[in-house]
């Protein structure tokens, strides 16, 4: 058995800033713990910042831990895969201690939504099946309308 803590700066990972509206870091708690069936990040937006929208190819779960976020659900329309319209449909706001299921292949956004606070969030991705990768395709949109390309 093997023990971490989300707690403090010790091993903070940063994070590809091309997936990010702003400063993001994480820890990686899956490897400490030497999980096998799914990937676990302590995931710490500064303030405002928030991931670009993007869909994985198996389940997450999301619980928050400090501050204030939101998740948000987009629909896609059109069949190009890399240039297309984005409509939001729902908007979750997420708090200390709120949990939210994200489904395998779900267009969404989520992190801090107030630019004076914090928001960090424990991010648990479960692998598609026994073995395999978990991938994330990530877009650059303007999270109203529009998707104008893969990341």
């Amino acid at each position: 058995m093997k023990k971490t803590n989300i707690s403090g700066t010790n091993d903070k990972r940063n994070v590809n800033p091309d997936w990010f509206t702003g400063k993001t870091w994480m820890k990686v708690l899956s490897e400490k713990i030497k999980a096998k069936d799914q990937d676990i990040y302590h995931v710490h937006f500064e303030k405002g910042s928030r991931t670009k929208l993007h869909q994985h190819n198996g389940n997450q779960v999301l619980i928050g831990v400090k501050g204030k976020g939101s998740l948000e659900i987009f629909s896609k329309y059109g069949t190009k895969k890399n240039n297309f319209k984005i409509k939001k449909i729902e908007k979750i706001s997420l708090n200390e201690g709120d949990i939210v299921h994200i489904p395998a292949k779900t267009l969404h956004t989520h992190g801090s939504v107030d630019k004076k606070k914090e928001f960090s969030h424990i991010a648990i991705n479960i692998l598609p099946k026994k073995n395999a990768t978990y991938k994330t395709e990530w877009y650059e949109s303007d999270f109203k309308t529009m998707v104008s390309k893969i990341i």
